[in-house]
Order: C-alpha cells, then sequence, then structure tokens
C-alpha cells in the first residue's frame, strides 16, 4: 500500500509540473556583430540618417516646416526605394512623423488616408473580387477569343481578342488583378499545344506571344479608366490636393482623354507583338491544336450563366454575352455629362463623388442573394480578406505627403529652384518626362510609389515653365505604368515571367518598342486631345491664383 501510494503521489507530482498546454520550443539564432551590419539594416537606418542629416544641416529660404518636410520625404520616399520595411508600413509612417515633425496635427493628417478616391478603390475592388468569385472573368476570355478566332483559325486575330479581353477586364479592376485572373486562360490556351520541347519554331513563339499579350495588355487597359489602377488614382487625389480650387478629373473625364490613348496604344502593341512572334504558316501549324470549336468545348464546359453571374455583370456594368448592359459604368459617365451638361449628380447638389456610387454598387453586392444557398449574398465578408489594403495605404500616403509639401511651404521653396525649366520648351520637355518617369518605374517595383514620387515634381516644374500642370503630370504619371523591361518592374510582369513561357530576352524585346511607342503616343496626344478635353489651353500661361481661367468658378 505504502510503495502504491509513494508511486501515485509522485505521478500526481510529475502531472502537477506538465505544463497545461504543449511547449514548441524554437532555436534561437546567436547575436553576432556580423547579423547587425547587413544591407537591410543599413536601409532601414538609413531613412532616419537622411531625415537626420536634412534637419541638420540643410538651410532652406523658408519656414522651419519645409525643412522638415523635406526630411520626412527622405526618410519615407528611401524606404520605399529600398524596401527597407514593407511598403504597406512605410505608406503608415506620416501618421507619426507628421506631428512628431510638427508639419501637421494627427488628425489632419489621417483624413489623407480616407477620401474620396479611396472609397473610389475599395468599392471598385470588391466588385473585382465578385468577379472572381463567380468566375465571370473566365466566360468573358472564352467568349471573346472564340469571337476573334477566326475559321480557319488567324494567330493574329487570335492574339487581338486575347488583348481585348485583358484590355476589357483590366479597364475596371487593377491591372494586377486581372493579369492574375486572365493568365489561367492563357496558359489554358497554350496547354493546347505541344511540351516546349516538341514545339516548332512558330508554335514556340504564339506560345511566348500569348503569354506577353495578357502582360503587357492589362497595364494597357488599366490606362482607360480611373479604377485601371493605382496610379491614375493617386494623379486624381494629388490633383485634387495640390490645386483645391481646379475642376476635379472626374470619371467620364479621364476616359474621354485615357480612352483613346489607350486603344492606339494596344493598336502599337499588337502590331508589334505580330511582327516580332508571328511567322508566315502560323495558322497551319498551329491548327491542329486550336480551333473555334475547343474554345467553345470549353466555353460550353461552364454551363449556363447562373443568376449570381447576371447579377454580378448588372451590376458591374456589362453583361457579356453579346448583351451590354449600362448600369455601373453608364451611372459613373452619367453622374456629370460634361461642364454644361450636368449628369444625374445635380440633383445631389454636387455632393455625390464616384466614389460614393463606387460604395454603393460594392454594398448591392451584400443585399442582392446569388441563390445558390438560402440566406447567402453575392459576396461575404470572408471574401474581402483579398482586398488590397497595401495600395489604400500607399495611397493615403501620396496623399499626405501632396498636402504636406503645399501646407509645410515645401512647394514654393522647390518652385524657386526650378526656375530655370522657365524658357524649356513643353514639346522638348514632355517626351523626357515620360522618358525619365518610364525609367524610374523599371527599378521601383510599385508603379504607385513612382507616381506618389514624380508627380508632385512635375506639378512644381510646371509651375515653374507657367504652363498649366496637368500637361506635364499626366504623361508623367501614365508613363510610371511603362514598366515593360525587367520581371521585377511590376507585380504583372511577375504573372507572366512566373509561367516559364518567357524570359527577359523577351520581355527586352518587345518592351524597348513598346516604351517607345507609349511616350510618342502620350506626346503626340497630350497638347491635343489631352488640351481639349482638360482645357489646359487656357492655362498656357498659368500661375497658381484663383484668377486662372481652369479653375472652378
Amino acid at each position: 500500500m505504502t510503495g502504491e501510494h509513494t508511486a501515485t503521489s509522485a505521478s500526481d507530482e510529475l502531472n502537477l509540473k506538465a505544463p497545461l498546454l504543449p511547449i514548441h520550443r524554437t532555436q534561437t539564432i546567436p547575436f553576432t556583430l556580423q547579423s547587425l551590419f547587413t544591407l537591410k539594416n543599413f536601409y532601414v537606418i538609413l531613412g532616419p540618417l537622411l531625415s537626420l542629416f536634412i534637419c541638420l544641416f540643410v538651410k532652406l529660404d523658408a519656414p522651419t516646416s519645409s525643412r522638415n518636410m523635406l526630411a520626412v520625404i527622405a526618410w519615407v520616399f528611401s524606404w520605399w526605394v529600398t524596401t527597407a520595411v514593407p511598403l504597406p508600413v512605410t505608406s503608415m509612417c506620416p501618421l507619426f512623423l507628421f506631428p512628431l515633425f510638427g508639419i501637421s496635427s494627427a488628425d489632419t493628417v489621417a483624413h489623407s488616408y480616407m477620401d474620396d478616391v479611396i472609397t473610389l478603390v475599395l468599392g471598385s475592388f470588391i466588385l473585382a473580387l465578385a468577379v472572381e468569385r463567380y468566375n465571370v472573368h473566365r466566360r468573358l476570355a472564352l467568349t471573346v477569343t472564340s469571337v476573334f478566332c477566326g475559321e480557319p483559325l488567324n494567330p493574329a486575330l487570335l492574339l487581338l481578342g486575347l488583348c481585348a479581353t485583358s484590355f476589357f477586364v483590366s479597364m475596371w479592376m487593377h491591372n494586377v488583378a486581372a493579369a492574375v485572373m486572365l493568365m489561367p486562360v492563357a496558359t489554358g490556351i497554350l496547354q493546347r499545344l505541344p511540351p516546349p520541347h516538341e514545339q516548332s519554331e512558330a508554335v514556340n513563339k504564339f506560345s511566348r506571344a500569348v503569354i506577353l499579350t495578357v502582360v503587357y495588355a492589362t497595364p494597357i487597359g488599366g490606362i482607360s479608366t480611373l479604377t485601371g489602377t493605382g496610379v491614375n488614382l493617386i494623379l486624381v487625389g494629388m490633383w485634387k490636393s495640390l490645386v483645391p480650387g481646379a475642376k476635379p478629373i472626374s470619371f467620364n473625364t479621364w476616359f474621354f482623354f485615357a480612352f483613346p490613348v489607350a486603344i492606339l496604344f494596344l493598336i502599337c502593341f499588337w502590331c508589334i507583338i505580330c511582327l516580332l512572334y508571328l511567322r508566315k504558316g502560323s495558322g497551319r501549324a498551329l491548327s491542329s491544336y486550336l480551333s473555334k470549336e475547343h474554345l467553345k468545348r470549353d466555353l460550353q464546359a461552364l454551363g449556363p450563366m447562373s443568376f449570381a453571374e447576371k447579377m454580378v455583370l448588372a451590376v458591374f456594368g456589362a453583361l457579356i454575352s453579346s448583351i451590354v448592359n449600362a448600369v455601373a459604368d453608364y451611372i459613373w459617365m452619367t453622374r456629370r455629362i460634361t461642364d454644361d451638361i450636368p449628369g444625374w449628380g445635380s440633383l445631389f447638389h454636387g455632393l455625390v463623388g464616384d466614389g460614393s456610387v463606387s460604395v454603393l454598387a460594392a454594398v448591392l453586392l451584400f443585399i442582392i442573394p446569388n441563390r445558390k444557398q438560402e440566406g447567402e449574398k453575392l459576396m461575404d465578408w470572408n471574401e474581402c480578406k483579398k482586398l488590397p489594403w497595401n495600395l489604400i495605404l500607399l495611397l493615403g500616403a501620396g496623399f499626405a505627403l501632396a498636402d504636406g509639401v503645399q501646407s509645410s511651404g515645401l512647394a514654393d521653396v522647390l518652385s524657386r529652384a526650378l526656375d530655370f525649366l522657365e524658357d524649356a520648351p513643353y514639346l522638348a520637355i514632355a517626351p523626357a518626362v515620360s522618358l525619365i518617369s518610364s525609367i524610374i518605374t523599371e527599378f521601383i517595383t510599385s508603379n504607385d510609389a513612382t507616381a506618389t514620387l514624380i508627380i508632385p515634381l512635375l506639378y512644381h516644374i510646371a509651375r515653374t515653365m507657367h504652363v498649366h500642370p496637368l500637361l506635364l503630370m499626366i504623361p508623367g504619371a501614365i508613363a510610371s505604368e511603362f514598366a515593360f523591361l525587367l520581371p521585377t518592374s511590376t507585380p504583372s510582369n511577375v504573372v507572366g515571367f512566373a509561367t516559364g513561357h518567357i524570359e527577359i530576352k523577351d520581355m527586352l524585346k518587345v518592351g524597348v518598342p513598346l516604351k517607345i511607342a507609349g511616350i510618342a503616343v502620350l506626346s503626340l496626344l497630350m497638347p491635343t486631345l489631352g488640351a481639349f478635353v482638360f482645357g489646359t489651353n487656357d492655362g498656357v500661361q498659368w500661375m497658381p491664383n484663383k484668377h486662372s481661367s481652369w479653375l472652378r468658378n
């Protein structure tokens, strides 16, 4: 008994000492001085060091707040360029840097992170998630591609169909999301072809052309609408922040200019891809693998269009199956037709913005049932976990920096520093701006970060030259989307490169002439069509005062 009692007591004592939850022991990496002296750590301290250097040694003929603002810009941009910390984390830095450096209050800077432009982004991305959830993009791609396929097979027409599909989808959602959604459609076409090592030269070139079409047609399509890419939204938001009294760039104003630009650019791209990658006899070589019947069979495999798909298309703005419904895009386009022809927005005394329409459409997705399960709606919040909060934070940071440059007095300092450009001809500097912007964007992985960096600078250059700021800001912003040369230049390039069907030499071969074509299109259309749409001719002798004819009366 005593032995039993002793054993039981010992067992109970061990059980009492045992942890209630399992303990996972992880090996700790020993600290060494060498681990401190890494390039990554250097990039982390680079921002604060630059900021400290500016505060101590830089003297400006302006209020102290302008010097402090320059220090904040150096800190934030150094972290953006080097990715010392994640991009969205850097984007939150103005929330504490502005109050600490005496630039603005916490409440003031926080307002920059949620305005009409950012609500436009939120609503449009929720719409994009709904499209993705119900595979609407795949049905759209197969429908349009089968129409353009030709009978017998015409490879050039098939590429044109894929161009048009990628272009159209990217008009209404972020170009990276469009590339991710459409790349499976492109690779699905290639799955019908022989393995790469068994392909003839003509088939192999066509395979590369299909992937390159999605990679490049999506950013081109994103140019045409405000919701197509974050760069457009950054431009619109900064224009509103830098010139509060100016007429805002509405959805339809941007569309009337950017859509023709994007269409002409897409035609240039299609010609380039056909000249470089299609040879005589390509149709015969591909006819045994691809045909209209194959595409129709894939479309039939999706089954009839469900109620949920129809509702998403109705809310989104277009019903793809030979019937076009003008809903969301019509609402955006008719909120204000022109300055002289008011749209439905006048019923609300101009209080309704593009973001209001976008969020209203998104809310409807959480109300309309999908008729798949009892009580289930077209969207649920779990799907929204994929929202691009990194882009939203980056937009907010860009708007905050633009506001800070104005309120701190740094804008006046920059303007005086650029006086030497006063006599520079616009026709010479506009192509140069586009070229510089398109080169910078190759080395900064985020096009949005590039736009955030250069747009305020272009605004002050335009002030110095006494030209309308949009004549430089728009080409510079759009050119920041010309990241065509390297796989790492933008996430949509990575999406295509990751398929394994293209190499860096393919991107260089197409990217160089495409970049030249884009700069030429911008240089041609901005001073002509752009001057008409944005009314920039009235601001040739532009000065930042309330009497400028392009300011709102």
